[in-house]
C-alpha cells in the first residue's frame, strides 16, 4: 500500500489530490499532512474536515516514520527541489508537483539522486488527465482523423485585469501543462519557435505565448492570451482524414470554496460539453458525430505509480519528458523576458 505524507495543504492538496486518493483506499493510505507554524494560523478548521489525516508542523515526524513510502510535494515552487531532495535522502518516493523544479539542470539532479538511491521521483503532470486530453488521446488513437496534421490547444481568458499584473510566472504555472501535454503525446519536436511576451507589459510579464512545435509532417500550438472575450475550443486538431473539435469545459479550480472537503463529481458530461468529430472512413462515407467526453482523473499518476514502486513498472511521466517541458519553459522565459 501507498502510505502518503503530503508536504503543504493548499488548493492543489485539497482539489486534485485528495478527492481521487479517497476513491483508492484499497491502495493509498494518507497518513500525514505536514504544514509550516506559521501557516496554520487562522486556518485551523479545515485540518478537521480530514480526521483520519494526523497534521503535523515537525517535518522530521514525516521523514522518519518508517511506514511512509511516498512523500507529495505541494510546497511553493521555489521549495520543490529542496523538499525533493530531503525526502529521497530520507529514503521516500516523491511525487513533486508542478513545475518539478525551476531549471532542467535542477531536475536532472533529482533524477540522478533517486537512481542512486534506488527510489523513485516524478512530477505530477496530472492534466495530462483531464476530461478534454483524454478524449482528444482517446480520439487520435483511434486513428480516424488518420496522420496527424495540425494540433491545436488552447487556454484562453478575458481577463483585463492582466494589464496591472506585472512579472513572471505564468509560463511555470500555466503553460507547463499544455506543453506537458504535447511532449507526453507527441515525444520531443525537432524545432520550436517562440512568441512570448506581454501585451501590455513587454519585457516584465509573460502572459502570452504562442509556442510551436514542429514535428516531421505535423505542427503543435500552444497558445494563451487574455484579451480572448468569445468561447474558442480548447483543442482543434486536424488529419488527413478529418478533424476534431474539443469545447473548454472549464476546470475545478473555478469551483466556489464551501466548509468541507472539495467533492469531485464523475459522472459524465452533458452533450454540449462533448467534441465533435468529423471525418471520412475507410468507404469514403463521411461522417460527423460527437463524441462523448471522458471522466477526468487525476488518481492516474497514482495508479502508475503504485505500479512503479511495486511492480517495477514504467513512469508514465518519464524523467527525460520533465526534463524537455523545463528547457522549454525556460528558453520560453527568457523570450519574453526579451520581447
Amino acid at each position: 500500500m501507498l502510505v502518503v505524507a503530503y508536504i503543504g495543504f493548499g488548493n492543489s492538496v485539497c482539489r486534485y489530490h485528495l478527492p481521487y486518493v479517497e476513491r483508492r483506499k484499497d491502495t493509498i493510505k494518507v497518513k500525514y499532512i505536514y504544514r509550516r507554524e506559521e501557516d496554520r494560523v487562522g486556518d485551523e478548521e479545515r485540518e478537521t474536515w480530514y480526521p483520519d489525516i494526523t497534521f503535523t508542523t515537525d517535518i522530521n515526524q514525516v521523514m522518519n516514520d518508517e511506514e511512509v513510502n511516498l512523500i507529495v510535494v505541494n510546497a511553493p515552487d521555489q521549495f520543490h527541489v529542496s523538499y525533493t531532495k530531503q525526502a529521497l535522502e530520507h529514503g521516500k518516493n516523491v511525487l513533486c508537483e508542478k513545475p518539478f523544479a525551476m531549471t532542467a539542470k535542477e531536475a536532472k539532479e533529482v533524477f540522478d539522486l533517486a537512481k542512486e538511491k534506488g527510489l523513485v521521483a516524478m512530477a505530477n503532470q496530472n492534466r495530462r488527465y483531464d476530461a478534454d486530453m483524454r478524449t482528444v488521446r482517446k480520439v487520435i488513437e483511434s486513428g480516424v482523423l488518420g496522420d496527424i496534421v495540425e494540433f491545436e490547444s488552447h487556454y484562453d481568458y478575458y481577463r483585463p485585469s492582466i494589464a496591472s499584473r506585472k512579472g513572471f510566472g505564468i509560463l511555470y504555472g500555466l503553460a507547463v501543462h499544455p506543453i506537458d501535454q504535447i511532449i507526453g503525446q507527441f515525444g520531443k519536436p525537432k524545432k520550436i519557435v517562440y512568441d512570448c511576451r506581454s501585451i501590455d507589459n513587454p519585457g516584465v510579464s509573460d502572459d502570452y505565448y504562442d509556442i510551436d512545435f514542429f514535428y516531421d509532417s505535423m505542427k503543435a500550438i500552444v497558445k494563451t492570451s487574455y484579451y480572448v472575450k468569445l468561447d474558442y475550443p480548447r483543442f482543434i486538431i486536424h488529419g488527413k482524414k478529418g478533424s476534431f473539435l474539443m469545447p473548454a469545459l472549464g476546470h475545478q479550480s473555478a469551483l466556489k470554496p464551501k466548509p468541507g472537503p472539495i467533492e469531485i463529481s464523475f459522472e459524465p458530461l452533458p452533450e454540449d460539453k462533448w467534441g465533435t468529430l468529423s471525418y471520412i472512413d475507410d468507404e469514403g462515407n463521411d461522417i460527423t458525430k460527437k463524441v462523448p467526453t471522458e471522466i477526468g482523473d487525476y488518481g492516474i499518476i497514482y495508479d502508475n505509480l503504485y505500479d512503479v514502486i511495486f511492480n517495477g513498472g514504467e513512469k508514465i511521466v518519464k524523467d527525460e519528458e520533465v526534463i524537455k517541458v523545463l528547457e522549454i519553459i525556460e528558453e520560453a522565459t527568457k523570450v519574453a523576458k526579451e520581447a
